[in-house]
């Protein structure tokens, strides 16, 4: 009888344990269980599971046996049991083919635009059909990843379309865009996912009145979006700031991101509503059209909506042109306080055209509260429109009761147009300034057409070589001329300023931007001064605008510094310059809008949740290779000389960006120069003892404070601290004690207790210190500490399974057979040659009395620690 209840008790636990461990069990399956499931790994010839609760399956048996491209496995450090380890590549067209059942299907394609040797990154262009409809033409993977990748891989690339397949088979090919120009152009797949969905759920309902149409946001009638239809999803938002997995979903595996990064009202709530238990799903809207959890977050302005009419609820949404689209929008309305339909009523714009002059989601769902409704819109972009933006706008009617607006979920479509095709415009390559044998990099998604006119490189070849002649000569520049009001200088008849490489903001644009400066716009102060976050382009785009204060010690210098350097460079983790306002005594940047704020804001001192270690990590890989690209990417080196964790600001995205470019400059320029002398100026506590001591500047004084960050990150706190043990005050001295003596555990984050995998710590503490070498010339390149952090990455990630399944289970991770990483006693640890793996080559740390650090004063740039 003990044995079979030990063996009940085991059952038992393990069963709780694998439920824990696919939360799609839950719902999702209950509510939905699709007829066809294909997930795919193309190149796999094993299957896997991941964590999202998806099983992957070996491609052999679907590919056409006429041809079999080569499977070729990914050499960028990434889990194999991933979709993106293995890859289909081929010079020539290459099908697969999929039994299904009858009915709309959802096709996902994923893709991982990196090199495949002798595969170069940058030729992978083609062409992808299904059936009768072209999904994808002359697809060029490198830019779109570069312009569009996933935030935590921006080498990632997913693509989601809805289609009708005909007489059982979906055939999807493959097609390299070879031509005379580009004979070598191969096409490349990593994984493909096909999943049934409701006959309904998207297309239109036959047997539904004109009453059940999509309404035309323009002049059209109104048409029925039947199965003869294929669709790309282009946007899937939950209104709120949490994201949702596709093991969240109602069973078909949709992925519902949080809205904060298209919504541009300045002031909206986000609301999490629980007023009511328990949905009452309808015919009209069936209970998997989307997850519980999206019905219960909302967007709404809050009591004082009708003071701010012209911001109210705003989304600018980016769309290819020439397209027409379908939009669906989710409500619930579950507030008790809303008894009668007339108490919550809103008007709907989208191009701002009026749509709704009386929305009303109570009215709409039957006077029920506690009801998802689902309304749909029909919108066509004309190709010859100026902006490439959708945008829906909702205000609160100044007659409602309850002066708001409220919205729960946005859904958008693009629809084939005549040919069947679906395919968009590449995103134009950014300006290129680093060798052809180097991969460029994009930013976050631009607003099109902005991007499209993107200086050409005649224009900025010029600029670079007239780059010093415009610093020597700058001050003649600048003292010329009389004050013009629409000047781009003070009093310059001839400003030096590159106005053809970045936009130029007069001062009323700018107060027009900040409420004429509003203080309670401001979100950082720092040595050049205020930052303000602002609204431009009638207030459809979020931005920093930074505004030299009087009497800061930064000026004229750091100001010219600033815009000629982040003038010619651009990358996905460099802070993008979108202008400039220099007149009537003013001198503003304006940037793209980081909406995390610095990585100092959250690591300590904040009342920010703490980051979790795999955040770090990719925070860290993703500064690093912003500091790479201007080690290496330019045509000249560029020296940041002021790297800290407040010049590292993070996007909605948790993307990290390298900022702060007023004390950059130009690296050695000559094969025999190997540093240059200049005044040292920096930040206490980054400051590189060998460039203060001989005021000889290299790339490596980056990478020494890069190592100071990298400790700050490890152990969540200051590179100085006056009210501690003397040991204890500066961080690196610190942290060199306690990785002497094989004790760096001690000292991490109490935040990360039970995060971090031993050896990643380890490999992770190596990194740090070698960084952080008293002689310059021993310390890594960034190209080596970006090989080394992408490496830990990929071993926390792959330890990470093991790790939390051992905690979940009661047990210690010291248990499992690896020593414990917190344990004051673990053997010690010395820096390792990395050459044969990362191409990271150091040498064993020498304990050296640390220099002290000079005084404060003798800096110019950011003393307030709020940085930005």
């Amino acid at each position: 009888m003990d044995t079979t209840c030990k063996q009940t008790a085991l059952v038992t636990i393990l069963l709780l344990f694998l439920l824990s461990r696919l939360p799609c069990l839950s719902m999702a399956d209950v509510i939905y269980r699709p007829l066809d499931l294909f997930t795919i790994s193309c190149g796999s010839s094993t299957n896997f599971s991941t964590l999202d609760t998806r099983n992957w399956t070996a491609d052999i048996n679907f590919l056409s046996q006429t041809h079999h491209p080569l499977a070729v496995p990914s050499l960028t450090p990434i889990s194999r049991d991933s979709p993106y380890a293995h890859a289909r590549l081929s010079l020539s067209p290459f099908t697969y083919s999929f039994p299904v059942t009858p009915g709309p299907k959802f096709l996902r394609l994923f893709f991982y635009s990196t090199s495949y040797p002798p595969f170069d990154r940058s030729k992978a262009c083609f062409t992808v059909q299904a059936g009768p409809y072209t999904l994808l033409q002359h697809f060029n993977a490198s830019l779109n990843a570069d312009a569009f990748g996933n935030p935590g891989n921006p080498d990632i690339l997913s693509r989601e379309y809805c289609v009708t397949p005909k007489d059982g088979w979906l055939n999807i090919t493959f097609s390299p865009s070879t031509t005379a120009q580009h004979p070598d152009s191969y096409a490349f797949i990593n994984g493909i996912e096909i999943v049934s969905m409701p006959s309904y759920l998207y297309y239109t309902n036959p047997n539904v009145d004109i009453d059940g149409l999509p309404i035309p946001a323009d002049a059209g009638n109104p048409f029925p979006i039947d199965n003869s239809f294929a669709l790309e999803t282009m946007y899937r938002l939950r209104v709120g700031d949490k994201d949702m997995s596709p093991a969240e979903d109602t069973g078909m595996l949709r992925t519902w991101d949080a809205d904060k990064n298209y919504v541009t009202s300045p002031s909206v709530q986000s609301l999490d509503r629980r007023l009511i238990s328990k949905l009452n799903f309808t015919e009209k809207t069936p209970n998997y059209t989307a997850p519980d959890e999206v019905y219960r977050s909302s967007r709404n302005m809050g009591p004082d909506g009708s003071a701010n009419m012209r911001f109210n609820l705003t989304w600018q949404l980016p769309v290819d042109l020439d397209f027409t689209y379908l939009l669906r929008l989710h409500f619930c309305q579950l507030d008790p306080e809303i008894n009668r339909p007339s108490d919550f009523t809103f008007y709907i714009y989208i191009q701002d055209r009026w749509v709704e002059v009386w929305a009303n989601v109570l009215k709409w769902s039957g006077k029920q509260k506690g009801v998802p409704v689902v309304r749909e819109y029909t919108v066509f972009m004309p190709p010859n429109q100026d902006k490439a933006n959708l945008s829906l706008k909702m205000h609160p009617n100044p007659e409602s009761h309850t002066l708001d607006a409220q919205i729960n979920a946005i859904e958008l479509f693009k629809i084939n147009d005549s040919s069947g095709n679906l395919s968009g415009p590449n995103p134009s390559p950014f300006p290129k300034i680093s060798d052809s044998n180097k991969k460029s990099s994009g930013t976050k998604r631009p607003l099109v057409p902005a991007v499209a006119g993107a200086v050409s490189a005649v224009v900025l070849l010029s600029f670079i070589v007239a780059f010093f002649v415009v610093k020597h000569k700058r001050g003649v520049a600048i003292n010329k001329g009389s004050n013009k009001k629409d000047g781009t200088s003070r009093g310059g008849g001839s400003s030096s300023l590159p106005t053809n490489l970045c936009r130029h903001f007069s001062v009323a644009d700018i107060r027009a931007a900040t409420n004429n400066f509003d203080e309670l716009l401001v979100v950082g102060v720092g040595g050049f001064g205020n930052v303000y976050k602002g609204f431009i382009d009638d207030g459809s785009t979020p931005v920093a605008i930074k505004r030299l204060k009087p009497g800061s010690q930064q000026g004229l210098t750091e100001f010219m510094n600033e815009i000629e350097m982040l003038s010619q460079l651009r990358h996905l983790h460099l802070v993008s310059l979108i202008g400039y306002c220099y007149e009537s005594n003013e001198m503003i940047l304006v940037y793209d809008f980081m909406d995390r704020g610095t990585l100092r804001d959250h690591l300590y001192g904040t009342d920010n949740p703490p980051l979790s270690w795999n955040q770090r990590l990719q925070i860290c890989v993703g500064a690093a290779r912003g500091l790479h690209y201007l080690h290496t990417g330019a045509k000249q080196m560029i020296i940041h000389r002021d790297v800290k964790s407040t010049n590292i600001l993070l996007d909605e995205k948790w993307v990290a960006k390298v900022s702060d470019f007023g004390l950059s400059r130009i690296g050695p320029t000559g094969p025999s120069m190997t540093h240059v002398s200049t005044q040292v100026k920096g930040s206490v506590g980054y400051l590189d003892p060998e460039y203060y001591k001989r005021q000889r500047l290299t790339e490596k004084s980056d990478v020494y404070s890069y190592g100071v960050v990298l400790l700050e990150v490890l152990c969540g706190r200051q590179p100085l601290l006056r009210m501690v043990e003397k040991q204890q005050v500066s961080l690196v001295d610190w942290a060199k004690h306690r990785y002497q003596k094989g004790s760096l555990g001690e000292i991490v984050d109490p935040a990360l207790k039970d995060q971090i995998a031993p050896h990643c710590l380890r490999k992770f503490g190596e990194v740090a210190l070698s960084c952080l070498l008293e002689d310059g010339t021993q310390r890594p390149s960034m190209n080596d500490v970006v090989g080394v952090l992408e490496f830990v990455l990929q071993l926390q990630l792959q330890d990470s399974a093991h790790f939390n399944a051992v905690l979940e289970s009661g047990g210690d991770y010291e248990d499992s057979g690896t020593e414990n990483m917190f344990s004051s006693t673990h053997s010690s640890v010395h820096v390792s040659d990395y050459s044969n793996s990362s191409g990271l080559n150091t040498t064993s740390y020498r304990s050296k009395e640390s220099d002290s650090l000079i005084p404060e004063p003798v800096f110019s740039e950011i003393k307030d620690p709020k940085g930005r």
